[in-house]
């Protein structure tokens, strides 16, 4: 009774705080720490971004008329066409959308059914890059790379590694999706026949995840993808009951031709003229456009690509001018190839560029920011980083503009506590994205664009 007495209390004082607008989000985001500014300027774009209608609007337009953004696709076909419209209408410079080639991986259908010992289907996903195929054959359960061995041939393999549990979150992501990234080539080289891999999340409504895969050039291509955690943890309590588990698994994934796709470019111009070491210099802040083909790509990266579009269409309707340019850069096929980043660095190699920003890790509450560079570079950023009133929490910038040799990187990190929850499935939605926290992470990209510019 005690117990009952203190939940209702708590309920009570939850309905009492002020929720965020959108379900999914967390509760926790309007208390922490906000951004702050230090300049007039500043002040002006930060509360700009706080009243910004548009930029949830456009992120529920890409969204809900181009889900499924992958590499190759009419939806980003479609969205590279909308974002390249939303930068004329805004009246930035230099609009374009820069051809780009890219990979087209076509999922198509996918089934995994059990045979044995009781009949009955399972959820699965493939991942990006699998061959297709029809293999039937009893699950090897393994907790880790370390366990391949000769045992494996002839089998399905499950690399059941559950995701740790960690604030930020994507701490323990790195080590979780080595086996989604790598497994397939590792087990397929013990004559695996087949890999299933334990979904890349802490939490799970029987939601399978997917993402890229690598097969070593030259080696064995066995089908792959991935289950959801409680499938996993079946398979993992039959394997340890020493019954043996029998499964059929079909893909028909396969890989076509390239197709032209494009980064779609935008700038302010800076006021800053002349040439050499005082000339001006570019800033970028980009975003990837593309999305995997399940789901909106609402967090992954729609999120990021409004923010992108936003901080220029706000500094610009401000009337507010930097010293140096700032270009907005939407990247194609970052989520299957990074052919975007790659294009964007060796068209724009020889251009000055003063500083590249990234977001890329979906719409939470902003936390602080990751930055690589040089020991003078970093060091120049953090005074930088201050006069956001937001930290710099760690090493890194992003995958988009890690191609960009020689240049100060920076990342934003916003809170993830509830990102992995919804990464690379069909349900990273625009519902699971809090307006107040995308608007919040607005106000620090724009400030440090910004603040970088001048």
């Amino acid at each position: 009774m005690t117990l009952l007495l203190l939940w209702i209390s708590c309920m009570h004082r939850h309905i009492d705080t002020p929720a965020p607008s959108a379900p999914g989000a967390p509760a926790s985001a309007p208390a922490l720490p906000p951004v702050t500014a230090s300049s007039p300027e500043g002040a002006r774009i930060v509360e700009a971004a706080r009243s910004d209608e548009r930029l949830f609007a456009r992120l529920v337009e890409l969204c809900d008329h181009h889900p499924g953004r992958l590499a190759g696709t009419e939806a980003l076909a479609g969205a590279v066409r909308r974002t390249e419209g939303w930068m004329r209408a805004d009246g930035q410079e230099g609009v374009r959308a820069e051809p780009v080639m890219v990979p087209v991986w076509v999922r198509g259908a996918e089934s995994l059914e059990v045979i044995a010992p009781l009949p009955r289907p399972m959820g699965l996903m493939s991942l990006g890059g699998s061959v297709g195929g029809e293999v039937e054959a009893e699950v090897a359960v393994l907790d880790g790379m370390e366990a391949l061995g000769p045992q494996v041939k002839g089998k399905i393999v499950l690399f059941n590694v559950p995701m740790a549990q960690t604030l930020p979150a994507l701490h323990a992501y790195g080590e979780a999706v080595n086996y989604r990234v790598n497994g397939a080539a590792k087990a397929a080289a013990y004559g695996a026949v087949g890999v299933l891999v334990r979904s890349v999340t802490t939490r799970s409504l029987y939601t399978p995840h997917t993402g890229m895969l690598r097969y070593e050039e030259g080696g064995p291509q066995i089908p792959a993808a991935a289950i959801p955690t409680e499938e996993a943890d079946w398979l993992a309590r039959m394997s340890a009951a020493g019954e043996p588990v029998r499964l059929r698994m079909r893909l028909s994934a396969q890989t076509l031709p390239d197709r032209e796709s494009g980064n779609v470019i935008g700038e302010i111009t800076g006021s800053l003229t002349g040439s050499g070491a005082d000339g001006p210099e570019i800033v970028v802040f980009g975003a990837h456009l593309d999305s995997w083909d399940v789901g909106q790509g609402a967090h992954d990266d729609g999120a990021g690509v409004v923010q992108v579009v936003e901080a220029l269409r706000l500094i610009r309707s401000l009337g507010l001018r930097p010293r140096h340019t700032l270009r907005a850069v939407l990247y194609t096929n970052e989520e299957n190839g990074l052919r975007g980043g790659t294009a964007y660095a060796d068209a724009h190699r020889g251009e000055p560029h003063r500083a590249a920003l990234e977001s890329d890790l979906g719409g939470g509450w902003p936390l602080g920011w990751s930055s690589a560079g040089t020991a003078a570079q970093l060091a120049g950023f953090l005074p930088v980083a201050a006069r956001t009133g937001l930290p710099r929490l760690r090493d890194g910038g992003g995958a988009d503009i890690s191609t960009l040799d020689g240049v100060l990187q920076i990342g934003l990190l916003p809170d993830d506590s509830r990102y992995f929850d919804v990464h690379h499935t069909h349900a990273d939605t625009v519902d699971k994205v809090d307006p107040r926290s995308l608007r919040e992470g607005l106000a620090a990209t724009a400030l440090l664009l910004w603040e970088l510019a001048n």
